[in-house]
């Protein structure tokens, strides 16, 4: 056990803070915060933020977030519902006429409303002293000045080029004089660092009521989209009970739906009958016994997930002790007896995650995305934005639960995730990754509780990741007799380079209160960092 909980990284450690984050730049800006005296939200924004400007192909201004924040003073944890809804005229109708049989992968028809901006307003106006203001101009100079483009991003824009390339606006950024950047190249975002000054002026307002939001309405008219100056003004944030489960005498706190924390709680709930910690680290039976769960899961959450707002998800009984049975029972002795088929849209991957927790206890996990590479590879001139795809989210079904419907909000794999003892959150946890996520976020809970590997070493285990094709993807660091117990169950694999970036960016805060100890746990995976004192 000790071989396969190695840490091929060091363990953060501190008495005071802690802060992960999906760059060290955003870690070590977020860091800065907490060392001042702010707290974990503040922290957490200005992450965001520096990321929405270093990693434009994964999260921004055009995306949509969710965030849990535990409030020490009163041991309130709250769940933030920053998510989009649909356009007033997109309907089955509007998109019928137009010859459409599922939502578009890129192009204005694939976007929502984006929630990040009004997200990032209630973080700070329910929990900040800092303004947005304040925020953004310490994050301005990586639009106006530029940043050195680094590998993942520049892979991004390859594999997206042809598309950037049909924005001009977006071309004149990442393929400036026709051609990727290199590596260590400045790449600067001038029409952008115009936006960020024009909200720390104005604020979110001048995208949702002002003359940015004007700007995605004349760019959506032009490309025949359906947004409306109305769908900007009406747009409000969500603030939530989380979506909870017991495991292990733990309470796991998620985001509701429309997210997917669903499907992470449903596999928690089938484990939680079972003795994992009987059975080895990395071994078929587990490995085998996990994906099979998770099946019994995402069957569940394609039926059921969509916006509560228009159609009643039963979680109760999705999370009552006989649907746990029943589910747990349904378990296959062999891979090819259970399907899975996925009906949601795959993608997802291109997301950031972070948490942080501050001296005066309060802890804070937030996930923002554009869905998928560059999102929807709509860029709105004069603005620098980029929209997100999250459209994709929706069915053409009419029978469906999620059908696509005007100011609806879509299904999300986004789900932010906290650990609690008692009503006090003892692990923060999470990581990108699409519907990857529940899967390595379960994988984290098994290594941290069932078999207490510290919080590095949790995150270093060696991953799986089951796909919607069948497919069995595991990184090359399980053992022969793994892979060889696999096969003979029927699973269909393929094994990954050690530390493969599609098994996500996972991260891990665990909170000590007895010693007054915080350790931290980041991903090498991609450019997980973890901060602290």
């Amino acid at each position: 056990m000790q071989e396969y909980f190695r840490n091929y990284r060091p363990l953060l450690m501190g008495n005071h803070w802690m802060v992960t984050a999906d760059h060290p730049l955003a870690v070590q800006a977020a860091g800065s915060i907490l060392d001042q005296g702010g707290n974990a939200v503040e922290a957490l924004v200005l992450a965001n933020l520096v990321m929405a400007m270093v990693n434009p192909h994964m999260c921004g201004l055009g995306g949509d977030l969710f965030a849990l924040v535990y409030r020490a003073e009163s041991r309130q944890l709250r769940a933030l519902d920053a998510a989009g809804y649909a356009p007033g005229q997109a309907s089955l109708d509007t998109f019928a006429e137009m010859g459409l049989q599922m939502i578009p992968a890129t192009g204005i028809h694939s976007c929502t409303v984006p929630g990040a901006l009004a997200g990032w307003q209630a973080l700070l106006d329910e929990y900040g002293s800092l303004g947005l203001d304040t925020l953004i101009g310490r994050v301005i100079g990586y639009a106006r000045d530029g940043f050195p483009a680094y590998p993942a991003l520049l892979d991004s824009i390859v594999k997206k080029r042809k598309l950037l390339a049909d924005s001009q606006t977006a071309a004149s950024i990442f393929l400036a004089g026709g051609q990727p950047p290199k590596i260590g190249q400045l790449i600067k975002q001038p029409a952008l660092a115009k936006s960020l000054a024009l909200i720390a002026d104005q604020g979110p307002e001048t995208f949702y009521r002002g003359v940015l939001g004007e700007e995605l309405v004349r760019h959506s008219d032009e490309l025949g989209g359906f947004f409306s100056l109305e769908d900007l003004a009406d747009y409000r944030v969500i603030w939530k009970q989380p979506l909870t489960a017991a495991y292990r005498g733990f309470t796991l706190a998620t985001q509701p739906p429309p997210s997917q924390g669903l499907a992470l709680l449903l596999q928690a709930r089938i484990l939680d009958q079972i003795d994992v910690s009987a059975l080895r680290p990395g071994s078929a039976d587990l490995v085998h016994l996990m994906v099979e769960a998770k099946k019994q899961a995402f069957a569940e959450r394609d039926a059921h997930i969509c916006d509560p707002g228009f159609h009643s998800v039963p979680l109760d009984a999705l999370l009552g002790s006989e649907k746990t049975l029943e589910l747990r029972d349904r378990i296959a002795a062999l891979a090819g007896e259970q399907p899975c088929r996925y009906r949601f849209a795959r993608g997802g991957e291109d997301t950031v995650y972070m948490m942080a927790v501050d001296a005066g206890g309060n802890a804070a996990v937030l996930i923002q995305s554009i869905f998928q590479e560059f999102g929807s590879c709509v860029m709105v001139p004069r603005t620098g934005m980029l929209l997100h795809n999250r459209g994709r989210g929706f069915s053409l079904n009419p029978h469906h639960p999620c059908r696509l419907e005007p100011r609806k909000r879509p299904y999300h794999t986004l789900h932010p995730l906290m650990v609690l003892e008692g009503d006090q959150p003892c692990l923060l946890l999470g990581t990108p990754g699409g519907d990857g996520q529940t899967q390595t976020n379960m994988q984290l809970l098994v290594n941290l509780i069932d078999f207490e590997a510290d919080v590095q070493g949790a995150v270093d285990a060696p991953r799986w990741r089951s796909m919607p094709d069948g497919e069995l993807l595991l990184e090359n660091r399980f053992p022969e007799t793994t892979l060889h117990r696999l096969s003979d169950k029927g699973h269909n694999l393929r094994q990954l380079p050690d530390f493969s970036p599609l098994m996500g960016s996972a991260q891990a805060i665990r909170i000590d209160r007895q010693q007054r100890l915080l350790a931290g746990g980041a991903d090498g995976r991609r450019m997980g960092y973890g901060l602290g004192r």
